[in-house]
């Protein structure tokens, strides 16, 4: 391993994201969320406007790419920067701390491209059993543990 991810894997003791209170679940539904992961991937080489973002992520609202941008902001993975011009120029960039972060989140993002296939075809023999069965069953209630 790198110096970077054996540094990135240095856990502190005092958290523990398995328990409810922990706050480190938040930070992890944030980056698990695909909005955050598209971003965070456009913003790793360059600064860009909320209207490039949008244009450039495919079927992301207006209200969530806002959601999404004030979040990333919060957590300190985002900086915005606001222009004095009318109107108002605003450019969103990526932090230190969020560049942490994308090397991880590509690796899931091109993880999901590699293996669609094989994850599309593990649901439609998922769908097809659970439609057999459902024939079967018609009927009987059948409970999963």
């Amino acid at each position: 391993m790198g110096h970077d991810t054996e540094q990135a894997l240095e856990i502190s003791s005092s958290w523990d994201a398995y328990q409810t209170e922990c706050p480190t679940r938040l930070v992890l539904n944030r980056i698990a969320d695909k909005w955050a992961v598209l971003v965070l991937g456009l913003l790793e080489t360059e600064t860009k406007r909320f209207s490039t973002l949008q244009r450039e992520i495919g079927g992301i609202s207006q209200k969530m790419l806002t959601q999404t941008l004030r979040g990333l902001e919060r957590d300190g993975l985002i900086a915005r920067t606001i222009y004095p011009t009318v109107p108002p120029r605003v450019e969103y960039t990526i932090t230190p701390l969020g560049k942490t972060l994308v090397g991880l989140l590509a690796a899931l993002r091109v993880w999901s491209e590699t293996h669609i296939e094989e994850v599309q075809e593990a649901q439609n023999r998922y769908d097809k059993a659970e439609q057999a069965l459902s024939a079967v069953t018609k009927g009987v209630r059948i409970i999963r543990f």
